[in-house]
């Protein structure tokens, strides 16, 4: 699994310029649930071949007992368990103050691995802006400046080294796979174990009314008509003594980790409910993360026809770039339309697996400009010759030619849909790169 580093400090320290730093994007998930209010936000971020989650954090008071900011620090807390490292900023303009040594108190007692890292350091001596933070006891602290960058990179490759010796040596190893890796993932409540529960014929998963029970993430395999697949119900078993816990233990970082690990994700949304900007969320990151993709709205069953127009209605309106998935109306508790949905899945991971031959690749291009050629930017006409695969699940596309970085967006989009059609990819993104050759004739420096 990717490791998971928590951005955590008083307010205004830089937190959120680190976050934004690290992953190249001011777009984040974030857990806009029931009883988890001022946000914890999630992202994906990348050093050289490197990937990995980081949570940024509100400012963090450990003592507060009620109000917001209660609220906010049980939000870091929550940051700070799922955290295979927790990076501790300090202002390196203000110096050390004593809520730097209340969150330190606190860090000390959570028995997570901690770097102290100095902010905003730029132009000054690491002596003079380290002097008074080794108070902390924390070891020698780590000067950056997230603003500017310096010694970011340097600061996450260490991070990273220690989030993997954390870890016991079998988590660092790709369990072998067994068919199909299906990862079930949705909002609180909408279904996610029953569903488990009914693919696997056993009451496999406890199953329980109420928001966010599940606790931990299991890979369950099983057979079904031949063909075997593994399912991850994102949010794992839980045992009916601990059912109290369940808002507390909610783990968006167990949800993304599992999406992507998987071949497809099979994306539950709540009929009896409209569909959330958190469904959108989810369902966004599913497509940055390439992953095939099913999407089950569950609870079908017993709506009245005007309701169901409106949630189809919902979807049409909130999850358009999904158009490449297949949807089933489905109940998981009283097992219709699962059958359907299965074959989906597998269709969505032969598309994903597919292997596109170059010269059809070439040939689907050429009839892609047969009907429609890129439009002139000025002077300039996009030249596409030829076409060949990049990668596979998600499928990459490479094509290349001449002054291809003229070709707008809307012509990516219809090269996409071409592609789909004639290689029948449903259900699985599609990336597309354009690779321009270089022009003999232009001017050499």
């Amino acid at each position: 699994m990717k490791p998971v580093i928590a951005l955590i400090g008083r307010p205004n320290v830089g937190k959120s310029t680190l976050f934004n730093r690290l992953t190249r994007s001011r777009d984040a998930l974030v857990a806009d649930l029931p009883g988890l209010t001022r946000d914890r936000h999630y992202g994906e971020g990348r050093i050289g071949e490197r990937p990995f989650l980081v949570i940024d954090t509100g400012g963090f008071e450990p003592v507060a007992k009620e109000g917001i900011v209660h609220e906010m620090a049980k939000q870091t807390r929550q940051a700070i368990v799922e955290a295979d490292v927790v990076v501790f900023i300090v202002d390196g303009r203000q110096g050390l103050t004593p809520h730097d040594k209340t969150i330190t108190d606190f860090l000390r007692k959570s028995g997570r691995q901690v770097m102290l890292v100095v902010n905003k350091s730029e132009g000054m001596k690491y002596t003079s802006v380290t002097a008074d933070f080794y108070e902390l006891g924390l070891g020698d602290p780590y000067v950056i400046s997230a603003a500017h960058g310096d010694g970011v990179a340097d600061l996450v490759d260490q991070a990273l080294d220690i989030a993997i010796e954390g870890k016991p040596e079998e988590e660092n190893e790709e369990a072998p796979q067994k068919g199909i890796k299906i990862a079930i993932v949705g909002r609180p409540n909408v279904g996610k174990s029953t569903m488990v529960n009914t693919l696997l014929g056993e009451e496999r998963v406890i199953a329980f009314d109420m928001p966010g029970t599940t606790r931990d993430s299991i890979e369950i395999p099983f057979e079904r008509n031949g063909k075997h697949y593994t399912l991850i119900d994102t949010a794992g078993i839980r045992r009916k003594g601990k059912v109290f816990e369940a808002i507390e233990k909610f783990s968006v970082v167990k949800t993304l980790q599992s999406i992507s690990e998987a071949n497809v994700v099979l994306l539950l949304l709540d009929a009896q409910q409209d569909i959330s900007e958190q469904d959108a969320h989810i369902a966004g990151f599913i497509l940055e993360s390439g992953r095939a993709l099913v999407v089950g709205i569950n609870k079908w069953d017993g709506l009245t026809s005007d309701h169901r127009d409106h949630i189809k209605r919902e979807i049409d309106r909130k999850l358009t770039f999904l158009t490449f998935a297949k949807f089933h109306y489905i109940s998981a508790l009283k097992s219709t339309g699962i059958m359907q949905m299965l074959k989906s899945i597998d269709s969505a991971y032969a598309a994903a697996m597919a292997k596109l031959p170059t010269p059809q690749l070439t040939r689907a291009l050429q009839e892609a400009l047969d009907h429609q050629q890129p439009r002139r930017k000025g002077s300039i006409r996009p030249k596409l010759r030829y076409a060949h695969q990049g990668g596979q699940n998600p499928p990459i596309i490479v094509i290349h030619g001449n002054a291809l970085d003229a070709i707008d967006s809307s012509y990516k989009r219809y090269l996409e849909k071409h592609f789909r059609d004639s290689f029948s990819l449903t259900g699985t993104p599609l990336r597309i790169e354009f690779r321009s050759g270089k022009n003999p004739f232009s001017r050499q420096e």
